[in-house]
């Protein structure tokens, strides 16, 4: 493409005809394709040409950066393996012309060369390709001749490259010469006597580069130097070289916290003179310091005591030096100070990150760090200022209460909650809005971590408290108010009580609390500060937390949720805004549906399961992922409850169950519609058999899906099993089939080293014991056991190597389900397989099952040494 044909695309590329713009798009991939080297070069000339229009010199840079990033690691991956395959010659001529637009007397022609370059150096320097490139930069930023522009440009660059190369997947780690030579030039860059403006793309990329700077860091001349550096630009006459130089300082506590010690009296006197003076967005940065070391901490601490349980001794490099309860009687006070300075014209916004807030979010961390050491700390400020006549001291009070609340004891922090729960209910009805948000807040809170600190003579006060505030008080208020609700409802999960006596002190605020928050649904400022998504999930959780004794109450209540779902079709769209709102809806109203069937029982729910089933099947007709998912769940519960009686919507309701397992994008909705099938097989049984050819090939799809989410595979894997006992002999078509996907599935390992992947191999594990045990069941009770012996060696072999992996211990559940398979299998096949049953590995199981110290674990494990010994004799 020629440089004037190039120009007119790519301001084409901008036009408002979606015609010219989709032609001049086209033009520019077939340019890609035809002749990358030849484009790149195009695209470089194009931005370095000085005279050029700077919209199109900009276009040029931003297209060459897009050709080398994209977000997906394997189309990343693949960009960078089309650059690399580029002839050398010819990507050098590209780097030249792109490095020398950083030059141009144009600011965007010199901060987009900067990108461009950036992206080129994150593929190239990992590798110690274009050795050229820090030299250039370092004699564009140290140079006396260099403009100020072209100074800013290459320290940008240098941020820009250490940005991506920290975030770019499976790269070599970078070099100590190629480091040392980014922080010598980013250091001239950031001395005292440069301008602010060059000083604030040092300090920048400084923060950046610090990723890659171990070495360094473990040099103490070299550390010295660094810290020194970004101490003197803490002193900046510029505040945005000072909150870019804190921004170093948090970097340094997250990622070098074993080297803080010599500069920590430095640090402390830093932060808090600017966290009490400076103006609000460096004093942000230097309380983010704070709340950093409190993080660090908390993970220090927590690794000491796995240690000490261990009986290990804590690495040297990973000793919590406790710097936070060292600053606890000064940080503490100066918190609280942040917590009075509220913006008060943006007190009910969410977006708005400020100084109180930061405050806030610094507290609790520090309460999580040191916890019962806070509360004689912070309780007298509560204390003197909570029923404070300055509405700003009733509000941080309450505040820094509500902050400290996670972390101390109930011993501990208990009594102070008894005392300040009728404080709080009078506060509820305080004259600033600010205040009853964060009481509200607080008393939500209370209830979710402290609910039996609060007294029993105060629940009617606090139920009826919190319910007055959901239809009179501001959206915002009143969130809180359902907040509160939720997590009062929450603390009766699991009420032992309730199951013995038919009820609980809830039970006669149901009916209006489900009528008020249904009422709250309705507000027309609902959608404001997720009112309506609260009261929702407000009214889930009563439901779910429910006694029996409010059935009549629960099955009243579903006509009228069931009418709203009915109703919502008929809401106008004439936005997208709409569209979400009414989809958000209908996913709210399935949810609340299912929690009541749940609950009910089917004799009560029967009657309104036609009408509930026509609506969920509307919804299953929009084109809304997470509508799907509720609706799915729901159906979940419906066919769980109606058992045999729910094969009457299997023929309506097939074609939205198939869509739903192979919608392998949405793999939510993917998932949901696997635990449906799960759930339908065990409640109609043999009935859904006419249905399985069509939900076998779909779950096979799912497994041979290599994009889909790895965490659907274990639930398709147990629901083989699901199917088989639903059908029993009939399951023999898809035997060998789905064998081999249990088979394929056993020889997923785990690394020693990667947490996350040694649980979901665990899970993974679950899902192929369960598909076996379902498959093994189902053949028996169809009487076609025999039909499994081509595949004991196979199903064997997995159980061998369950018991000889001991890179990464299964967990109970894994073990539970292993000694059961052998037991059916032993049950099932008997003296056949004899010579399986009697190998070694069966008895470490085994032994291992009657040894973990969970009882039913150990009642499977006899029932199953008791069938190996029979079929054996």
């Amino acid at each position: 493409m020629s440089a004037p044909d190039l120009t007119t695309t790519l301001l084409s590329c901008q036009s408002p005809d979606p015609t010219i713009r989709q032609a001049a798009e086209a033009a520019l991939s077939s340019a890609e394709q035809s002749n990358l080297a030849d484009f790149f070069l195009a695209l470089a000339a194009e931005l370095s040409t000085e005279g050029k229009d700077v919209t199109v010199r900009q276009l040029a840079g931003l297209h060459f950066k897009n050709l080398l990033v994209a977000k997906d690691d394997a189309l990343q991956s693949e960009k960078h393996d089309r650059w690399k395959a580029l002839p050398v010659e010819q990507r050098a001529a590209i780097k030249s012309t792109a490095i020398g637009a950083m030059r141009s007397p144009v600011a965007v022609a010199r901060h987009t060369a900067a990108q461009a370059c950036a992206e080129i150096a994150t593929i190239e320097l990992p590798y110690k390709e274009w050795p050229e490139f820090l030299s250039i930069l370092m004699e564009n930023v140290t140079s006396p001749s260099s403009d100020d522009g072209v100074k800013i440009s290459s320290l940008e660059c240098l941020g820009f490259t250490c940005e991506r190369i920290a975030v770019v997947s499976d790269i070599p780690e970078i070099a100590p010469d190629i480091t040392d030579l980014m922080l010598t030039t980013i250091v001239d860059g950031i001395r005292p006597d440069r301008p602010d403006a060059i000083r604030l793309a040092a300090a920048q990329a400084l923060r950046n580069s610090l990723a890659f700077t171990r070495k360094n860091m473990e040099n103490e001349n070299e550390r010295n130097m660094i810290m020194k550096t970004i101490c003197e630009a803490t002193q900046s006459p510029d505040a945005r070289v000072r909150a870019a130089a804190y921004e170093c300082i948090v970097q340094i506590a997250f990622q070098y916290y074993d080297k803080l010690q010599s500069y920590m009296q430095t640090l402390f006197q830093l932060t808090f003179a600017t966290i009490r003076n400076d103006e609000e967005s460096v004093a942000l940065q230097a309380i983010e310091f704070w709340s950093t070391l409190c993080e660090e901490e908390m993970e220090l601490i927590e690794l000491a005591n796995e240690c000490a349980e261990m009986g290990r001794e804590v690495p040297p490099e990973s000793v919590c030096v406790g710097y936070v309860k060292a600053a606890l009687e000064h940080l503490c006070p100066l918190l609280t100070e942040t917590l009075m300075k509220q913006d008060e014209d943006l007190a009910v916004d969410d977006d708005v990150w400020n100084l109180s807030m930061s405050g806030a979010s610094c507290l609790t961390l520090v309460a999580a760090t040191v916890l019962d050491d806070v509360v004689p700390v912070i309780m007298p400020f509560v204390q003197q200022n909570i029923q404070s006549e300055n509405w700003r001291n009733r509000e941080a009070a309450t505040m820094a209460f509500s902050s400290i609340l996670d972390g101390p004891s109930d011993e501990s922090i208990g009594t102070y909650v008894n005392q300040a729960v009728p404080v709080l209910l009078s506060a509820l009805s305080d004259s600033n809005d600010l205040v009853k948000d964060t009481t509200a807040w607080t008393i939500g809170k209370i209830c979710d971590l402290h609910v039996r600190a609060i007294p029993a003579d105060t629940f009617p006060t606090l139920v009826n408290g919190l319910a007055s505030k959901l239809l009179t008080e501001s959206p915002r208020v009143s969130s809180q108010a359902c907040f509160g609700i939720h997590n009062l409802a929450a603390a009766f999960k699991n009420d032992e009580a309730a199951e013995k006596t038919g009820t609980n002190l809830l039970s006669q605020y149901m009916p209006t609390l489900l009528q008020t928050l249904l009422q709250v649904v309705d507000r027309e400022d609902a959608v404001e500060s997720n009112l309506r998504i609260g009261a929702f999930e407000a009214m889930s959780v009563l439901i779910q937390n429910s006694a029996p004794d409010v059935l009549n109450v629960l099955m009243q209540l579903l006509p009228a949720i069931n009418d709203r779902l009915g109703q919502s079709f008929n809401m106008p769209c004439l936005t997208n805004e709409d569209k979400e709102q009414k989809e958000g809806i209908q996913g709210l109203l399935c949810g609340l549906i299912q929690v009541i069937a749940i609950k009910t029982t089917k004799e009560a729910i029967l009657p309104f399961c036609d009408s509930i089933m026509t609506n969920f099947l509307q919804v299953l007709q929009t084109k809304n992922a997470t509508c799907h998912e509720e609706a799915l769940s729901a159906t979940s519960a419906i066919a769980t409850i109606l058992e045999g009686d729910f094969v009457k919507y299997m023929t309506a309701l097939q074609p939205f169950l198939m869509a739903g397992l192979r919608n392998f994008e949405a793999y939510q909705v993917c998932t949901c519609a696997v635990g449906l099938v799960g759930d339908i097989s065990r409640s109609i049984e043999n009935n859904i058999q006419p249905f399985c050819d069509e939900i076998m090939s779909a779950l096979i799809e799912a497994l041979q899906n290599a994009s889909l989410h790895r965490s659907v595979k274990p639930p398709v894997l147990s629901c083989f099993g699901d199917i088989a006992l639903a059908i029993g002999a009939a399951y023999e078509p898809y035997l060998q089939l789905s064998l081999m996907m249990l088979l394929q599935a056993a020889q997923t390992r785990a690394p020693d080293d990667d947490e996350e992947l040694i649980d979901y191999v665990n899970t993974l594990r679950e899902g192929i014991l369960e598909g076996y045990t379902g498959i093994v069941q189902g053949l028996k009770d169809g009487n076609r056991a025999e039909v499994l012996l081509p595949y004991i060696e196979a199903i064997m072999g997995f159980l061998e190597l369950l018991a000889s992996d001991r890179r990464n211990d299964y967990d109970n559940e894994v073990l539970s389900k292993a000694v059961g398979l052998i037991g059916d299998i032993a049950s099932c096949l008997g003296s056949q397989i004899k010579n399986h049953i009697s190998k070694p590995y069966i008895f470490v199981l085994l032994n291992e099952g009657n040894g973990c110290g969970d009882q039913s674990i150990v009642s499977t494990s006899q029932w199953a040494m008791g069938v190996v010994q029979q079929a054996m004799a």
